[in-house]
This record gives C-alpha cells, sequence and structure tokens, in this order.
C-alpha cells in the first residue's frame, strides 16, 4: 500500500509539504481537509485541498512579489484557517514563517519584536480581525511596532485569482527552511529552532508509524497552532495522512473543556493531542457533574498525551471517567517530544494500555530509578512514554560528563535521528551545544562521529521505554536530594478543596548560604473562604512536607491567572521564579476579605 512519502516521491524529486498539498489536491480535490469549529462547537468554515492549494498558491505569489522568498515572516494568526492558508503559502513562496501567538499585553508586543528582529524580518503577517483588535488596543502599529504589518486574507480577496498561476523563483526543497519555531524566551530573547521540511516530514512519517491514520480518520484539534504539538498534529498529520481536522480556539476548550470531547463524538475523531492538564481539566469536569453530553468516544484511537510529565492519577482517572463514553484504555498514547526535535521523540503503542513503573522514593532522590512495588510505601509511579520508531535514538547521558549513564541511573535525555531540527537561528554557539553533542567513552573521547540533541529533560530508560522525570534545571536539590517540582505541585494542588490542575509552582531560590523552597498556589474564592489564606498556606506546606519531608519555606497564594504559563497551558516555573524574585506577585493575603 502506497504511503503519503510514496505519493510526493512519485513526482520525482524529495518531497515537501506543499508538495504533498499539491498531490493531495490532484487527488483529493473535493475532499475536507481542515474545518474551523465556532466557539468549539459548530462549522463554521471549511476548506478542501483544492481551495488550500489555490488559497496557498495565492499568498505565495502575493509575499514573493514582495520579495520575501529567501527571508523570513512573523505569522501572527488565531487558531483558524487563514493560519494555514499563510502558513502553507509561506513554505511554497520560500518564506521561513515565525509563528507567534497574537499581544494580549503590551510586553508581548516587544517579545513579537525580538522575533522579527531575531528572523531577520521587517514583515508581520495577520489576519483583519487580529489587525483591529491590535490597533485598538496598541494604538499607530506601524510606529509601536517598526514592523510592516500585512492583513494576508485581504490581500488576497483583492488580489483575486490574478495572484495564482505560480510562484516566481525556485520551489522549496527538503533542506529548506519550512519554519522557525520559537521557544517561550521565558528567561531571556527567544530562541528559533530551524524547522526544515524534511524535518516536518520525518516527524510526520514517525508519528504515523506509532499512531496509524487510516482513511477513515480525523484530527481534533484545541491546541494553539503557533505552538509545535498544535501545529503537528493539527495541521501537519492531517495533511501528511490525507484525513480532516477540526479545529477550534484554546479559549473554547478552556471555557469548557468538554467541547473537546464533543466535537470528537460529533466528527468521529480518531487522533487527538494534549498535554496532561488538559485530561485533568476533563477529568474534573466529569468529577463535578460538568461533562456535558460527551457522547460516543469510541471513535477515538489516539489520544496523545504529552508535552510534559504525564500524570499516572491522570490517565486512570481520565479513562475512568470516559469509559462508560466507550473510551478504551489502549486509546491513551502518553508520549514524549520537544520543538528541537520538530515535535514526537517517542511514543506508547496505540494497541496497549499505557503503563508506569513505581520507584522507590528513597533512590529517585538519589537519581536512581529502582523498581519496587506499588503497594510499597513512598512508591512513586513514573509513566512511561512509550518508544522510539526506527531511525531515531535515545540515550540516557550524565549531562555533566557526556558519558552514557548506566542502566537504573536517571540522566538527561539525548536524542539523535533526521527530526532533531538545524538548530537555533543566528546562535552557532548555543547551537553546537545543544544540537551536536557527542557522548564521550570513559576517557572522555567521542564515542563515535554521531552527534545528539541536548534536551535538558532528565528521564530513565525501562524495559525499552522512556520515563521522563522532569526538567534538568528544575530540578530542586534540597540536602543533597532531588526533588522533582511536579510532584511538589502536585501535592500542593490536592492539599485543599477549591485548588485545580496546573496551578501550582514550585521552584527554589537562593538565600545566603542555602536554597530556600518557594510554592506559589492559584487559590479560587471558594477555597479561600473555607480555609482562609493562612490555613491554605498551612494546607500547602503541610501536604508537600508528609509527601515529600520538605519544609517549604514560602507558600504564596494568588489569584486564578497569575502564574505564568506557556501558549500549550504548561506553568512556567523560571518565569513565576522571577516574577516572585522581582516582587510582582500580589500575595493574596493583602487582598480585602482574604481571611487573615
Amino acid at each position: 500500500m502506497s504511503t503519503a512519502l510514496d505519493d510526493v516521491r512519485a513526482d520525482g524529486h524529495a518531497p515537501t509539504l506543499t508538495d504533498l498539498l499539491r498531490r493531495r489536491a490532484l487527488r483529493q480535490p473535493d475532499d475536507t481537509a481542515y474545518t474551523f469549529l465556532h466557539n468549539g462547537e459548530e462549522p463554521r468554515e471549511t476548506l478542501t485541498y483544492a481551495e488550500l492549494d489555490e488559497a496557498a498558491d495565492t499568498r505565495a505569489r502575493l509575499l514573493a512579489d514582495r520579495g520575501l522568498s529567501g527571508h523570513g515572516a512573523v505569522l501572527m494568526y488565531p487558531s483558524g484557517l487563514e493560519f494555514v492558508r499563510s502558513l502553507l503559502g509561506c513554505m511554497r513562496a520560500r518564506v521561513a514563517a515565525a509563528p507567534v501567538q497574537a499581544p494580549r499585553r503590551l510586553k508581548d508586543v516587544e517579545r513579537i519584536r525580538r522575533i522579527a528582529r531575531s528572523a531577520g524580518t521587517t514583515t508581520v503577517l495577520t489576519e483583519t480581525s487580529v489587525l483591529r483588535d491590535l490597533e485598538s488596543r496598541f494604538g499607530d502599529l506601524e510606529e509601536l511596532l517598526g514592523l510592516t504589518v500585512l492583513d494576508t486574507a485581504e490581500l488576497a480577496r483583492t488580489a483575486g485569482r490574478d495572484a495564482t498561476g505560480g510562484v516566481p523563483g525556485s520551489a522549496p526543497g527538503p533542506d529548506d527552511v519550512a519554519l522557525l519555531q520559537y521557544t517561550s524566551g521565558s528567561t531571556g530573547d527567544p530562541k528559533g529552532v530551524v524547522v526544515t521540511h524534511a524535518n516536518f516530514l520525518a516527524n510526520a512519517a514517525e508519528t504515523d508509524a506509532l499512531w496509524p491514520c487510516r482513511p477513515d480518520g480525523a484530527v481534533v484539534n484545541w491546541l494553539p497552532l503557533f505552538h509545535d504539538m498544535g501545529m503537528l498534529f493539527g495541521v501537519v498529520m492531517p495533511l501528511w495522512a490525507g484525513i480532516p481536522s477540526y479545529l477550534m480556539t484554546p479559549a473554547a476548550f478552556i471555557r469548557r473543556p468538554a467541547r473537546w470531547l464533543e466535537a470528537i463524538s460529533r466528527f468521529r475523531g480518531t487522533h487527538a493531542a494534549a498535554p496532561s492538564f488538559a485530561y485533568e481539566l476533563c477529568a474534573r469536569e466529569a468529577a463535578e457533574g460538568r461533562a456535558g453530553e460527551v457522547g460516543d468516544l469510541s471513535s477515538w484511537r489516539v489520544a496523545a498525551n504529552g508535552a510534559e510529565p504525564v500524570r499516572w492519577h491522570v490517565i486512570r482517572e481520565f479513562t475512568e471517567a470516559y469509559a462508560p463514553h466507550g473510551f478504551r484504555p489502549e486509546t491513551m498514547c502518553p508520549g514524549y517530544g520537544l520543538a528541537e526535535n520538530t515535535l514526537k521523540a517517542t511514543g506508547s503503542d496505540q494497541d496497549r494500555p499505557p503503563t508506569a513503573v513505581w520507584l522507590s522514593a528513597t533512590a529517585l532522590g538519589e537519581g536512581r530509578a529502582e523498581p519496587v512495588d506499588a503497594l510499597t510505601p513512598g512508591a512513586v509511579p513514573v509513566t512511561s512514554s512509550g518508544r522510539t520508531v526506527p531511525g531515531t535514538e535515545v540515550r540516557i547521558v550524565d549531562p555533566g560528563t557526556s558519558r552514557p549513564c548506566p542502566p537504573g541511573v536517571i540522566g538527561e535525555i539525548w536524542i539523535d535521528g533526521p527530526c532533531v531540527a538545524a538548530g537555533y537561528l543566528g546562535l552557532p554557539e548555543a547551537s553546537e551545544e545543544t544540537f551536536r553533542a557527542r557522548v564521550k567513552d570513559a576517557e572522555g573521547r567521542p564515542e563515535d562521529e554521531r552527534t545528539y540533541l541536548r534536551t535538558g529533560d532528565i528521564g530513565f530508560l525501562h524495559a525499552g521505554e522512556l520515563h521522563v522525570a522532569g526538567r534538568l534545571k528544575d530540578l530542586i536539590i534540597h540536602q543533597g536530594r532531588n526533588h522533582y517540582p511536579q510532584d511538589v505541585e502536585l501535592s500542593a494542588e490536592a492539599s485543599a478543596a477549591g485548588l485545580h490542575p496546573n496551578c501550582a509552582a514550585a521552584f527554589a531560590v537562593p538565600d545566603a548560604d542555602k536554597e530556600r523552597l518557594v510554592v506559589v498556589v492559584e487559590a479560587d474564592g471558594r477555597a479561600v473562604r473555607a480555609e482562609g489564606t493562612e490555613g491554605l498556606r498551612t494546607r500547602v506546606a503541610e501536604a508537600i512536607h508528609e509527601h515529600h519531608r520538605l519544609t517549604v519555606d514560602t507558600v504564596v497564594l494568588v489569584r486564578r491567572g497569575a502564574i505564568p504559563k506557556t501558549s500549550s497551558g504548561k506553568v512556567q516555573r523560571r518565569a513565576c521564579r522571577a516574577l516572585y524574585e522581582a516582587g510582582e506577585l500580589t500575595d493574596l493575603a493583602a487582598a480585602p476579605g482574604s481571611g487573615r
């Protein structure tokens, strides 16, 4: 049976995503490619492959006519179909696209300026709704941003069909830049990960090999499309597989998480992806009777779960909550990936339920993965993130010596394979350090000529599968023992009613000759009224001491939404620590009616 890669190779040259789009437009012109769901519910706009191919051509010619081919452009769109049209138009015109979130605050505008400067461009592509919103909130955009802002939807409408019929200049090749995926930049200037067409197609091929998309498949996606996980699952994978993608905004999901599940049921979704906290929100909706009419989830074959350490209890709670709706245990597929590897690196098999290994808490604190019985007091579950597919290799390496870790020792996750991106744009030293690391032998010499991506994440291999323990830079070391912030945060969130998933940040701050443990917790009015601020502090501190034998030096209670998070909803611990150290976190104890 031919694959998507075979389809484009049949044209006689190495493939790119735009080659794949052209092939889809010729072979299945009237099939639905993407549908946007208004409010996460009603189909408002649909694109067929033929319509998308024509729209991408129109935008590509408009960009080429402005001399942008071979240069960069910032893409600033909401999650919708104009983003898809313009992204593929950029790729066809060989414009290195740098997707960003539309700014909500003035400091977001400055971040966009830094990204444009890094990408070497003064051009921002957007659509009418975003442009009007920016003008109303931030005034004269040209003066404020110092950039040229183009409304691609309006330009395409005024250009009409005269803008089609081929794009000037050479077509993109597999080694051309398909995307500049910028990191969060919470602790400094954001870094642009250079993703090539070959990277994209390799990642799509690997993901399809692990979690196959059959002709009857469909993707339902709420993740922001400018984010790596939303991009791959919402845009690239459906195009690769030739199946429809149903898109909704992140806001529609956050306002009512059950909308996502209702859409999967209604449109017979087979593939959907989200971070662990999203499944936790859905499980809580069910537990509190707010899941609505979710319907039948039996069509769902792959519920990819990644972008942060996957919590074992969340898998259990979500699976139990939605089993009556036809959700099968083997549908939950934990995985691991990062933008520097385009996205996916490992994933669990879709034909078996997810697994976890239970570890000795004592050994874990010493940097060892020592399996114990699940009933052992203090045993800690670490979810398997699955395996690689042939062509990609994962190694566990001592970050200090660059030597392979012995079995059972926790170390840094290093990756080699065709999905590893080309590097960071314009940052040769950082690229050399991160993307071209060498594993060393006992004498400190390079093992061989292979180079690896240093992920900055730590974990271990067990039974051939990767288990992620956390982020190397976020590790809390207290009295010579390692503590993983996500475990401390989980204890904080579970300490009192009215606290929510993904609502805590734990980190250490230097203080004279020691480090102090600070835990920031978002609390709603119900929790404050029930416990009072001092009561909540006590609850949080006691729960952390009970489960981790850690003394919390400071518990900061803040309002919902005060903890900084990434575009996909992950807690940004280092950004939160920076706010704490700058005195910019407002403690609820100072608010009227706080309960003090």
